[in-house]
C-alpha cells in the first residue's frame, strides 16, 4: 500500500514555489545532495511527484532555484560595507558568496553548474561589477573578474564541503596526504606538507582571495587626469 492512500482525507497539502525551496532546502541539509530527489521532495510535502513538475520540470530547474534562494539577503550584507577601499568590497563578495554556500550542505554542490537568472545571483553579480567599474576597470575586465572570484569561490568551497573527514576513525585529508608523501617520494611536497595537509580552510581561502585581490591592484588601469580623486583617495585604494 502507497503513503497516498494512507493520508487523511481533507485538504490536499499546499504547494507552491517558495514551500517547495524550503522543503528542498531542508532535506538538503538533512541528507545531502545525493538524497534529495524529486520524489522524496514530493513525499516531504505530502503531495504526488506531478505535482512539482508545474513548478519544476527537471531536477536541474529545482536546483538553479535553490541556487537564487541560497543567495537571499547576501547583496544587501555586502552593500552595507559601502565606502570601503573598492579592493575590500570585492573581496567582501567572494567571503559572502562562501559563507552563502557553507550555510547549507552540499551547497556549493548545488550552486556549480546552475545558472540562475533571479534578482538574488543577478543583484549580488550587477553590484560587484558595479563596484569594479567604480573603480576604473572596463566592462570586459569587470565580467571576467566577476567569473574569476566566482569560480574561485565555488570551487574552494567545493574541496571544503567534499573534503573527507577523520570521523569513524578515518585518517581525513590530510592524514592521507601526509602518508602520501612522507616516503620520500615527492620531498617538495614533504616539505610544504603542513600548509597542503592543513584544514584550515578559512586560510586557504584568504590566502587564494589575497593572489586574486593582489592581481587586480596590478591590473587596474591608472586613474585619469581631473577624475577629482585626491592622492589620499588613490593611495588607500
Amino acid at each position: 500500500m502507497n503513503s497516498s492512500s494512507t493520508r487523511p482525507r481533507g485538504r490536499p497539502s499546499r504547494i507552491d514555489s517558495p514551500r517547495t525551496l524550503r522543503t528542498a532546502l531542508e532535506l538538503l541539509d538533512e541528507s545531502g545532495l545525493d538524497a534529495l530527489t524529486m520524489r522524496r521532495l514530493a513525499d516531504a510535502m505530502e503531495v504526488r511527484a506531478g505535482a512539482l513538475y508545474r513548478y519544476y520540470a527537471t531536477k536541474q530547474e529545482l536546483l538553479t532555484a535553490m541556487s537564487e534562494q541560497m543567495m537571499e539577503g547576501v547583496t544587501e550584507k555586502v552593500l552595507a560595507t559601502d565606502g570601503a577601499p573598492w579592493h575590500e568590497r570585492v573581496a567582501d563578495f567572494a567571503r559572502a558568496l562562501r559563507a552563502a554556500l557553507l550555510n547549507h550542505r552540499d551547497g556549493a554542490r548545488v550552486f556549480a553548474g546552475t545558472h540562475p537568472t533571479g534578482g538574488n545571483v543577478l543583484g549580488f553579480s550587477d553590484a560587484l561589477v558595479g563596484v569594479l567599474l567604480d573603480a576604473g576597470f572596463p566592462a570586459d575586465d569587470a565580467a571576467r573578474t566577476l567569473y574569476t572570484l566566482s569560480n574561485f569561490t565555488v570551487g574552494h568551497t567545493l574541496e571544503e564541503q567534499a573534503a573527507p573527514s577523520e570521523e569513524n576513525g578515518g585518517p581525513g585529508a590530510a592524514g592521507l596526504l601526509r602518508s602520501a608523501v612522507t616516503d620520500g617520494s615527492y620531498p617538495h611536497l614533504h616539505t610544504a606538507v603542513t600548509a597542503l595537509a592543513s584544514t584550515d580552510f578559512d586560510r586557504h581561502f584568504e590566502y587564494g582571495l589575497g593572489l586574486i585581490i593582489e592581481g587586480l591592484k596590478a591590473r587596474r588601469p591608472a586613474l585619469p587626469a581631473g577624475s577629482g580623486r585626491s592622492k589620499a583617495d588613490v593611495a588607500i585604494s
